[in-house]
């Protein structure tokens, strides 16, 4: 459960950093970190990347 929440804010911090294209950054970074042989690294920027997608597409407004 802790790494699911860090996983999400570090999420909101690359949403915040750099807006529409944060689902592309994490891609860049989860590829870099596959050329440099960090498996752990790719896992986790792909976990990132999924809480990116997840957040974007959460209702907001009003009763949510």
């Amino acid at each position: 459960m802790v790494a699911e929440l860090e996983n999400w804010r570090a999420a909101v911090l690359v949403i915040n950093r750099y807006g529409a294209a944060a689902e592309t950054e994490a891609d860049k970074r989860a590829e870099m970190l596959l050329d440099r042989g960090d498996r752990e690294g790719v896992v986790l920027w792909l976990r990132i990347k999924r809480a990116i997608v997840e957040w974007q597409v959460m209702p907001t407004g009003p009763g949510h």
